[in-house]
């Protein structure tokens, strides 16, 4: 899919509508070549019990803009995105305020897309960095 920044933006803004993404409040900001930002607000909702910023929330954060970022790469059309692999370093703690997480490009073939997951904080701090295998899977014919 080749699109304008905006539509890029403005499509996978759309395609989290009712989803974890939406729930979450995982909002996409940026986008250019072999990039896609997305932000997260840090708040109770996705804390863990010591008022921190849950991991897995970071993780959730982490997929959902490696995932959204490899739709670039295909023809949604004829085929979809399956993540089958994420790992994260928790790097630093945060409460509040935003968290920001931008996927860039490591490997691009036919088959796995390799993603590398910055998250930082407000100030640019390094919160977690993480890393998701995608696989390009063909779609199934209905």
């Amino acid at each position: 899919m080749t699109l304008d920044k905006d539509k890029m933006l403005e499509y996978c803004n759309q395609f989290s509508k009712n989803t974890l993404m939406e729930t979450l409040n995982i909002e996409y900001i940026d986008a250019g070549e072999g990039f896609l930002v997305a932000k997260m607000p840090v708040n109770s909702s996705v804390h863990q019990p010591m008022g921190l910023l849950h991991g897995g929330a970071s993780v959730a954060l982490a997929e959902s803009v490696g995932s959204a970022a490899s739709h670039f790469f295909i023809n949604d059309k004829e085929q979809e995105v399956r993540g089958i692999e994420i790992s994260a370093n928790h790097l630093k703690s945060i409460r509040e305020g935003f968290v920001f997480g931008t996927a860039r490009i490591i490997h691009k073939g036919r088959s796995l897309h390799l993603w590398e997951i910055k998250i930082t904080d407000e100030q640019g701090n390094l919160v977690s960095l993480c890393k998701l295998t995608n696989m390009v899977l063909t779609k199934e014919k209905k």
